[in-house]
């Protein structure tokens, strides 16, 4: 069979099982869900009916999520239509959730990256940089070369987005120095520990590296806005880079370590890797205007961002212009105004009729995905209502004497590993819905402050390294049938509880340099 046929064989199986895995999960959530909404309606008796119904409303949602019974964007929904039936909230101030800022950070953000993926920007910044000097001979650098892309691109798309288009370059590297290795009478690479090593480095470094802003991944907006409604304190863009570069550094350094310790390469040149990338970067051919045009708004995205933040910094936070730009330059403003640049800057004429084409035409902006605003507009509105109908408070202290935690450092040591746990077999979208609600209120009860633990367990939402499920990211990588589950299972553990331990301890020291 040829090395073509046994990786199509093999990728063939995995997703095979991962279905079943996933057709049986959402079968017993589906009917799961409503047993749990009927349950915390009868135990909790003694709340008011406000109270009794959210948190029935928030049991069938969870299980929903976690299950995937129904796409998360319908459980969503359906959570904040049960709401205004059942009386927790008026329809204005549940459905007024969506014109939320950050609704439109989503908006602005989604529609540069589509624009990114459209004119090929992102496939050009990686190949670049793979050509530099004499990377792609060496598995070693090449693996860590991967996973700096990765984590460079997915500060500013989506994570799911960057490792799909890293994939099949990595695959392509893969079987280009396969095949010469075979025919040379040596080992199959597709195969081997330094293919699994490589597939794992895409899949992380998108994970981690999307840390780094706070629109690199949908779950990190989700969390920070709940964060902020629940605490009064706000995180601007500025002070989440921040607070959260250093950490990723440092994490990036571990991942490297451990994977290719864990998956030590069998060979010691790559034979062909350089060939292909300099074919691949062949067939992309000049800079276009498309791509021209999509860097001037994403620098134009960039700059409004940090301004605000910048300002505070050189002029002082009591400066009349920075606080205009404050109440004024927020950043869903700043990310529709770059984003709408891509309407205005012209291609190359169309046709005969002299008009010139947009950057990126509606229909193709209209692709972004809509699940993940309605799934934090949902969102947004449960964790308003949990504070609202005093939810939140009674959850907090319930829990805070059940568990016994009494400190900042126990605290948000149970934020990140809760949120870790969740996010090992639920979205990380979901998990940070789930997650923030419950840690921020314990925090509050037991009186430290909540803006730490309601970061850490944002963060750690996006963790979830073992599974196939845990993340869209691990799932591709999965599907390549070069990442054999006991690696993935292996490497997975080792780097949650060294990345848990790194994301906690680096909060709780950056969080007071930084400000927070």
């Amino acid at each position: 069979m040829k090395l073509e046929d046994r990786n199509v064989a093999a990728a063939a199986g995995t997703v095979g099982r991962q279905e079943r895995f996933d057709s049986v999960r959402a079968r017993i959530g589906l009917a799961l869900g409503p047993v749990a909404f009927a349950l915390v309606l009868l135990v909790t008796g003694g709340l008011e009916w406000p109270q009794r119904a959210l948190a029935a409303v928030l049991a069938l949602m969870v299980v929903w999520w976690v299950s995937e019974a129904i796409p998360l964007a319908a459980t969503a929904l359906l959570g904040i239509v049960l709401c205004v039936l059942m009386g927790v909230g008026d329809e204005d101030a549940v459905f007024g959730a969506f014109g939320n800022d950050t609704v439109f950070t989503f908006l602005g953000g989604f529609v540069i990256a589509r624009s990114m993926t459209v004119h090929g920007l992102d496939r050009r910044i990686a190949l670049r940089v793979l050509s530099v000097g004499t990377i792609v001979r060496s598995p070693a650098r090449t693996v860590i070369a991967f996973g700096a892309i990765a984590a460079a691109l997915s500060a500013f798309i989506s994570n799911t987005a960057t490792v799909a288009m890293l994939f099949p370059i990595g695959i392509g590297i893969v079987r280009a120095v396969s095949a010469i290795n075979t025919e040379e009478g040596g080992q199959d690479l597709s195969r081997s520990r330094w293919a699994t090593a490589l597939m794992l480095m895409i899949a992380y470094g998108a994970s981690i590296g999307g840390l780094i802003t706070p629109i690199g991944a949908p779950h990190q907006l989700i969390g920070r806005d709940l964060v902020e409604k629940q605490t009064g304190k706000t995180v601007n863009f500025v002070e989440w880079v921040l607070l959260f570069t250093p950490l990723v550094l440092v994490m990036f350094v571990a991942l490297s370590f451990i994977l290719l310790r864990l998956n030590r390469p069998e060979v010691k040149e790559l034979r062909g890797a350089e060939a292909y990338v300099a074919g691949q970067r062949g067939e992309l051919g000049s800079f276009s205007r498309g791509e021209t045009n999509t860097c001037v708004a994403f620098a134009a995205a960039v700059l409004l961002w940090t301004l605000p933040g910048i300002g505070n910094l050189v002029l002082g936070a009591d400066r009349g212009a920075v606080l205009w730009m404050h109440e004024h330059l927020t950043e869903g403003v700043a990310a529709i105004l770059a984003a709408t640049l891509l309407f205005l800057l012209p291609l190359a004429k169309a046709g005969g009729s002299g008009r010139r084409a947009p950057t990126l035409t509606w229909t193709e902006a209209a692709r972004i995905d809509w699940g993940v605003i309605l799934l934090f507009g949902a969102g947004t509105v449960i964790g308003s209502l949990s504070s609202e109908t005093g939810l939140a408070h009674t959850m907090g202290n319930a829990l805070a004497g059940h568990l016994g935690v009494s400190s900042l450092t126990t605290i948000t040591i149970l934020a990140a590993v809760t949120g870790l746990i969740i996010s090992e077999t639920t979205s990380n979208t979901a998990s940070a819905g789930i997650v923030v609600p419950i840690v921020v209120p314990i925090a509050v009860a037991v009186g430290v402050n909540p803006l730490i633990p309601g970061l850490v367990a944002t963060a750690a939402a996006g963790y979830g390294f073992m599974l196939p499920v845990s993340t869209p990211p691990n799932a591709i990588v999965y599907g390549s049938g070069m990442v054999p589950m006991a690696k993935m299972l292996r490497s997975g553990i080792v780097f949650d509880v060294i990345g848990v331990a790194i994301l906690v301890t680096g909060v709780l020291l950056m969080a007071p340099v930084v400000g927070l």
